[in-house]
């Protein structure tokens, strides 16, 4: 599996993924991701990229810096943190491995960055599969909290947990 930087020829893959049942259960009541404005824009703070298995996109995630990204939807938190969004396409892709590669690849690029010091993500509090998933990978829940209308859990990697996970 490779990670490659998303680009405007994926809007139509993108937008197919964002009308599947299991991905609108996923995102919440923000609503599908505004690719048309977002994938022709390269903020610093920001990563959007395509996971690929034997060249064929599977999935694509986003790796930003909270205390950066400029909605300030994590609100004011500590600096030294990303957080990572992730999305598996195809229903068929699900339960193959592939979202446990993709969060591996996207942990070692975070902590590639030697400043940083934890990973955060915020799975709905409904999505019993997603907290089961990032438990496995060392996510602790820190908390519960809304984002926007959306109940979510807060779950975080810091750097020394991922190390004893073989990272």
């Amino acid at each position: 599996m490779r990670l490659r930087a998303a680009r405007p020829s994926d809007l139509d893959l993108l937008r197919s993924w964002d009308a599947k049942p299991h991905v609108i259960a996923a995102i919440g009541d923000d609503g599908p991701f505004d690719w048309e404005s977002e994938l022709p824009r390269q903020p610093e703070w920001r990563e959007l990229l395509i996971a690929e298995a034997e060249g064929r996109p599977i999935g694509v995630l986003q790796i930003i810096d909270p205390a950066e990204e400029e909605t300030h939807y994590w609100g004011e938190v500590e600096p030294h943190l990303r957080a990572i969004d992730i999305w598996i396409g195809e229903e068929a892709d699900l339960g193959r491995g592939y979202g446990t590669r993709m969060m591996q690849l996207a942990l070692d690029r975070c902590f590639a960055q030697a400043s940083v010091s934890a990973v955060l993500i915020d799975p709905l509090a409904s999505n019993e599969r997603a907290h089961r998933f990032y438990e496995r990978l060392g996510f602790e829940r820190i908390e519960r909290r809304r984002f926007g209308p959306d109940d979510c859990y807060v779950y975080r990697l810091d750097r020394k947990a991922w190390r004893g996970a073989g990272g």
